[in-house]
């Protein structure tokens, strides 16, 4: 294969090591945005404004970033997933909307961030994601994902009556149903990602209160910022220990008559 039909991504190579960082990156967002709005008394609209402020600086530095850089992107993807628990309990509970309302417009608002994606650009394959608009269609989608995860952990925990072991048991079999797909389907691989990466989400999120809540709520009352940095300190010695890499994406190669004859 010609080496230059493929160039590097700026997201990292989706495998076994992304999923696992992922679901980490994911328990964090829910115990440290819980430690900002709860344990340290900021409240959900005040948390959220914080970490929407740091979702868009670190969003605009991994865009302008010329290559692939794992800390930067796991800064982002921690920053987004924060985000998503603040600005899911804002409008969950301080808002009124409650978790089923919650989770049906945040779905609504990811399905139209996908198709406008896929309407710009012809694709919303994480393979794609390289130029400046993929790249901010992709953080966008990644937030209402991680939003709307968080939505729907609480809701299946709260509401259901499953409590946080049954909430993420349900969304570990999800995944493991989406891994058999992956592995004995031809179920498309984007729809595939999508469905994954949202439904990591809801399983971070139930983990994170399974840590933090109250034994009296089925949690094991760990302290939310102890807790936090636990997990921190495991995604930080994954990134230090794990192999990853950039993904690849087609490239746009110049016109042969660019090239100098052979």
């Amino acid at each position: 294969m010609n080496s230059g039909a493929f160039a590097a991504s700026k997201v990292p190579e989706v495998t076994l090591v992304f999923w696992v960082i992922k679901i980490a990156a994911t328990t964090l967002g829910e115990t440290a945005g819980d430690t900002v709005t709860m344990t340290l008394n900021f409240g959900y609209l005040a948390g959220s404004i914080v970490f929407i402020a740091l979702l868009i600086v670190l969003a605009a530095c991994q865009i302008a970033a010329k290559r692939f850089h794992r800390v930067l992107y796991w800064a982002t993807i921690v920053a987004s997933t924060t985000a998503g628990t603040t600005l899911a309990d804002f409008a969950d509970r301080s808002l009124g909307v409650g978790y089923a309302g919650g989770s049906s417009v945040l779905f609504v608002c990811l399905l139209a961030t996908l198709g406008a994606w896929y309407w710009a650009l012809g694709s919303i394959s994480v393979a794609t994601v390289s130029a400046p608009k993929a790249e901010a269609f992709y953080w966008l989608a990644i937030t209402l994902s991680q939003t709307l995860g968080t939505a729907l952990g609480d809701w299946t925990a709260d509401d259901t009556g499953l409590g946080y072991e049954g909430g993420a048991l349900v969304f570990a079999v999800g995944l493991a149903a989406l891994a058999a797909l992956y592995f004995w389907s031809n179920v498309s691989r984007v729809f595939l990602f999508w469905a994954a990466f949202i439904l990591s989400r809801p399983l971070g999120a139930t983990l994170g209160d399974f840590l933090d809540k109250p034994a009296a709520d089925g949690g094991l009352a760990f302290s939310r910022p102890v807790a936090s940095a636990l997990i921190g300190a495991f995604i930080i010695l994954c990134l230090i220990v794990l192999p990853q890499r950039a993904g690849q994406h087609p490239a746009r190669l110049r016109a042969s008559a660019d090239l100098p004859p052979n």
